[in-house]
């Protein structure tokens, strides 16, 4: 990092970290209504369990194309005004707010893949930004709390998302999919989380402001002097070469850290309805209700995790961040796995306690490690290049968790839950051999 402007960037009050984090509530709010819900909306139109993981590709594919490149812009953007990272904020809200409306809207199977082709782009075009955007405002000492307070906002606006089908039909909103059409309560969580995500970041975008690059004048000079998609490709490709070590060790961790996410996403809704309601048919009454159960459960991890955002860096100042990262890591795996072993609902909610531990972590830890490695000029680009070892296990989870759950597992997804559990300790294990070369003295705000 370059540590003159690393000095020069003021210390921010408690408010102005809220102020300048609270759009990812409103990101967060439209993730985790994708994550509980478009395994549940593709089975509703007739998607087959076992090509549950070849729809979402969708989602990480759309990751691919999109992080790298929105970072790379948002590096090479900067208005007086709207600053460098808040324009992509609001085209992004924009964007994922109409996306949240179409998606209960889909008639057909085809018509909600391609709507979550949509969604996902536009909430990466929001959410790579704001990972930089703690890089750009924050001095080392705040980054680790900075990216806390975020974690804290993504943690509130999941379980309120999560929990919406629920609240709706304690409402007397219908969840029944009548004559095959998705269900009135996940319709309902989706419009309200249209509405909230733009809402939200658009709090961010008028509220919090930018600072400009440290030598404006040289910054306007190089971007004049590498205008054009030549250029930009070139230097898109090439970063790959240039990844710190920090960045290459991090990118084994997250690797095994998203096949266990991505698994359980795709398939916790299925494995509950089989594993504790005794079905597997989606048109039933048993199978929404596990569904809506399902957010439930992802309420509880996404609540420690709102909890656990401020705990942990705590922990990371008296041991490491990357310690605090194992035996987060270590015991999200084992409460994965445990779900196999689990048929009654309520007791469901104990190994998600361990899974929130483990996203807040999974949220906080390396991007404040990785942030210390990177220069500062380009930290929109590495966070955008940094998330493909996010999207590259999702694409694989997507090609092979399918064929894993049918020919090794007989069908059977809480077992595909187990073999996420496997691959989150694999993860803690490769975090001890990461390398952080910028522990900060102190994290609070």
């Amino acid at each position: 990092m370059d540590m003159q402007t690393s000095v020069l960037k003021p210390r921010l009050s408690f408010w102005q970290l809220w102020n300048m984090s609270f759009g990812f509530f409103g990101i967060q709010f439209g993730f985790a209504l994708q994550n509980a819900n478009t395994s549940r909306i593709f089975a509703t139109l007739g998607a087959n369990p076992d090509d549950l993981a070849l729809f979402w590709l969708a989602a990480p594919v759309t990751g691919l194309l999109v992080q790298p490149i929105i970072g790379y812009l948002s590096d090479n953007t900067w208005h007086p005004k709207w600053g460098r990272r808040r324009p992509f904020f609001f085209i992004g809200a924009v964007l994922a707010a109409i996306a949240l409306f179409l998606m209960p809207n889909s008639a057909t199977l085809w018509m909600a893949v391609a709507v979550l082709w949509l969604m996902d782009a536009a909430i990466n075009v929001s959410m790579e930004p704001f990972r930089a955007f703690v890089g750009d405002k924050l001095d080392a000492s705040q980054q680790t709390a900075g990216y806390a307070m975020q974690t804290f906002f993504i943690g509130c606006g999941a379980v309120i998302a999560s929990l919406l089908p629920t609240i709706f039909e304690s409402m007397g909103v219908s969840n029944a999919a009548v004559g095959g059409m998705i269900p009135d309560t996940v319709r309902y969580s989706f419009y309200a989380g249209g509405a909230v995500f733009f809402l939200a970041v658009t709090w961010t975008v008028l509220t919090a402001d930018e600072l400009p690059p440290a030598d404006l004048e040289g910054f306007r000079k190089e971007r004049q002097q590498t205008r054009g998609l030549g250029h930009a490709f070139k230097e898109i490709v090439g970063g790959f070469g240039k990844m710190p070590r920090t960045m290459v060790q991090l990118a084994f961790v997250q690797f095994f850290t998203w096949i266990a996410l991505f698994a359980m996403w795709i398939y916790t809704g299925s494995a509950i309805a089989d594993n504790v309601y005794g079905t597997t048919d989606a048109q039933s009454t048993a199978y929404q209700d596990a569904g809506s159960w399902v957010g439930i459960m992802f309420a509880v991890y996404s609540g420690v995790s709102a909890l656990a955002a401020f705990i942990l860096p705590v922990f990371a100042r008296a041991t490491s961040r990357k310690t605090v990262h194992a035996v987060c890591l270590a015991v999200g795996g084992l409460s994965l796995a445990s779900v196999f072993l689990i048929h009654d609902k309520h007791a469901l909610v104990i190994p998600m306690i361990g899974v929130g531990l483990a996203w807040a972590s999974i949220l906080t830890m390396p991007y404040a490690i990785l942030a210390g490695s990177l220069p500062a000029k380009r930290m929109g680009y590495f966070m955008g290049l940094f998330n493909f070892f996010v999207v590259i296990p999702q694409i694989v989870s997507g090609l092979l968790l399918g064929f894993v759950t049918k020919h090794f597992f007989g069908g059977h997804t809480v077992k595909t839950l187990m073999l996420g559990g496997v691959c989150m300790l694999v993860a803690a294990v490769l975090t001890l051999f990461v390398t952080d070369k910028a522990a900060p003295v102190k994290s609070g705000a």
